[in-house]
């Protein structure tokens, strides 16, 4: 869109209406801030438009639709108690203290009501308030009240307080009707659009979740409404059709049709199985990837699932991480014969994170500059206690393999490495099929006592990182307050086959474990020298990347990565010894390959090996026989008769080396 500008009359002071009369402005931001519209300001002030359709209008529209959300969630039910309604990515929720779980049916009713207050036209109307008046105010409200005091920590508060008391100072939003009345109110920090009818028709509420206040399990469990809401009527409808798409494919749902992977109750929550198909697809992804990491010098180590606790408190994960963690185990404690402890126990932990092993490895003999960089790498299995509530199929687990790699440099190696990490990163994920990256910066927090180590290395190794970035070509996004607790990251963030954004790879900068683990190298001057530590995960974990990839192909995976990769159909029974054949001979090279000589009819075999996304069907007849042809049939229903069986074998083993994705005759041309 076209930058709004401001008419060349404006006098001074004036608010955001006068100096942008166009309706797309929704805001301001004055010297860097976000305001509301009715803002007023000088010409000294520094002003920049905000337009409905940017990502901070786009908060602002969602935020105010939470806002009519919860008007009308107590206009229908006045006893219920709000709690906190911020926007997030496509949409917003708002949480509800209420006696009865809202209904499908409550739904619908509250859906009438903000059309309702959509088409009064009430205006949001800012209010700063001091804390004692905000509590007079609001004592109705519990968990206001709870929330009044935090002001200006809201982000550590609760996730998504920072829209009530992220600010320096309190405010209060009412909703003011063209009669002057104020008829509702809330605790924000703002800032909204200027009125409700604004906020148009281009929104929808999608569904209800339990949630608990503030995040915690030992707090009361509210009832939450999400929503999503778009400038227009248009872009709603394209998101409603995104997320029709995203359900079709979702990796849970393929899962179960294609029989890849479950999640048994006998196991327990995030806990993963791969069935024979799902297997072989994690083979292909984790064998390719050892591949490529051989051809890079990296050296391929090992380490044990359980460890001492001290190893994590030296890491630092103990101190910053035990959240995280699951509850240790109390091992090797030796008891005499009249039950007196004559050897005590040690707490064992499962592992969180490879690294640490990784540094002992290092540390395990004297190290030369000669050997760095130091590649080492691990499909290592991790776990993490992950909260009930935030487990998601394959995308959020409790137990995971991580493609794990942790490389020992010398501080003048840094940027070398850093810019080949990113390079391998981008060119292994092409490989599989993933084309569209830009780069995230996550950077520490000032004053968060989180992060450790000294600032001199942090604001070093933050610039190098972004140097690096830069360079790369790629779209550079920040994130501040985004780093892990030990060093700063770029990860690599990859758009799908339907536009989503997936984060997949990190690499780190680490000063701060080579010196908690005292890792030394001898230089040139045969002196003792501390390593810099790169830490790199390609995929995040093998589980997510296979969700990814099961939903950014909709389980028609390439023709590399199909679990079964040619089924051969005869015509008729007589006609099954000569696929027998052909199929033998692609087996020997490899190829997963099968004859389908179940009863079923011809067409239903087609049907059946289609829905499960087969990437090619070998047909024959005697015509085929006759000629030794066979036909190709591809997963979108098209054909390709007659081709010599020699020809045919070779098209497929291209097709294989080469990772092509073959869903049309014009594929595998």
């Amino acid at each position: 869109m076209t930058q709004p500008l401001v008419p060349s009359d404006v006098a001074y002071p004036a608010d955001g209406f006068a100096l942008f009369p166009d309706r797309s402005v929704v805001a301001l931001r004055v010297n860097g801030t976000l305001r509301d519209l009715a803002t007023v300001v000088t010409a000294e002030d520094t002003v920049e438009p905000v337009t409905i359709d940017s990502p901070d209008g786009l908060d602002i529209l969602r935020h105010s639709t939470a806002h009519v959300l919860a008007q009308a969630v107590q206009r229908i039910r006045p006893q219920a108690n709000l709690g906190i309604g911020p926007p997030i990515t496509d949409g917003f929720y708002y949480d509800f203290g209420v006696d009865e779980p809202f209904t499908p049916e409550d739904l619908k009713a509250i859906k009438k009501e903000m059309e309702r207050i959509v088409r009064e036209g009430q205006r949001f109307t800012r209010r700063v308030v001091t804390e004692d008046e905000a509590r007079a105010e609001l004592a109705d409200e519990p968990f206001k009240l709870e929330l009044i005091g935090l002001k200006g920590g809201g982000a550590d508060a609760a996730e998504g307080a920072s829209v009530e008391v992220g600010g320096a100072e309190l405010t209060i939003y009412d909703n003011v009707t063209r009669d002057g009345e104020t008829v509702w109110k809330d605790l924000c920090r703002g800032p909204h659009v200027p009125g409700t009818r604004m906020i148009g028709n281009g929104w929808d509420l999608t569904r209800i979740a339990g949630a608990y206040w503030r995040g915690s399990e030992k707090n009361p469990q509210l009832q939450r409404i999400y929503g999503t809401a778009w400038p227009t009527k248009d872009e709603l409808r394209a998101y409603q059709h995104r997320l029709e798409e995203a359900a079709r494919r979702d990796h849970r749902k393929l899962g179960a049709e294609l029989d890849l992977f479950s999640f048994p109750d006998e196991i327990g929550p995030g806990l993963a199985v791969f069935h024979p198909k799902g297997g072989i697809i994690r083979y292909e992804i984790e064998q390719y990837m050892r591949q490529r990491l051989l051809a890079a010098d990296y050296d391929m180590v090992n380490s044990p699932h359980i460890t001492k606790g001290d190893l994590f408190m030296t890491s630092g994960h103990l101190q910053w991480y035990a959240d995280g963690m699951y509850p240790p185990m109390e091992l090797d404690e030796v008891v005499d014969a009249e039950g007196h402890v004559t050897r005590q126990g040690q707490e064992y932990y499962l592992k969180p994170m490879n690294c640490p092993f990784h540094n002992l490895i290092f540390r395990s003999r004297g190290r030369s500059y000669r050997e760095l960089p130091l590649r080492l790498a691990e499909f290592g299995t991790v776990y993490r206690y992950e909260k009930s509530g935030t487990l998601a199929g394959l995308t959020r687990v409790r137990g995971m393999t991580q493609d794990d790699a942790h490389i020992y440099v010398t501080a003048d190696q840094v940027r070398d490495e850093l810019t080949r990490n990113l390079d391998f990163v981008l060119s292994v994920l092409r490989d599989y099929g993933l084309q569209d990256f830009y780069l995230e910066l996550s950077t520490k927090e000032e004053g968060n006592p989180k992060f450790i180590g000294d600032d001199a290395l942090w604001a070093e190794a933050t610039e190098t990182l972004r140097e690096v970035a830069e360079a790369s070509g790629l779209e550079l996004v920040p994130d501040p307050g985004g780093a892990a607790f030990y060093g700063p990251k770029i990860s690599v963030q990859a758009r799908d086959a339907i536009g989503r954004t997936w984060q997949m790879s990190t690499i780190q900068l680490d000063f701060n474990q080579p010196e908690r683990f005292e890792l030394e190298y001898t230089g040139p001057d045969g002196a003792k020298h501390r390593p810099v530590m790169i830490h790199r995960a390609l995929f995040g974990s093998i589980e997510r990347f296979f969700a990814i990839l099961l939903e950014h192909y909709a389980g028609a995976f390439p023709v590399w990565l199909s679990p079964t990769q040619v089924v051969a159909i005869p015509v008729a029974e007589e006609y099954g010894g000569y696929l027998d054949e052909i199929v033998a001979r692609l087996r020997a090279r490899g190829v997963r390959a099968e004859v389908d000589h179940s009863d079923d009819r011809m067409q239903k075999k087609i049907r059946t090996h289609t829905t499960q996304k087969v990437p090619i069907q070998l047909i024959a007849g005697e015509q085929d026989r006759s000629a030794g042809t066979v036909s190709f049939r591809f997963r979108d229903g098209t054909q390709t008769n007659g081709i010599p069986v020699d020809d045919a074998i070779e098209r497929i083993l291209t097709a294989i080396a080469e990772r092509t994705l073959v869903d049309t005759a014009e594929d595998l041309a």
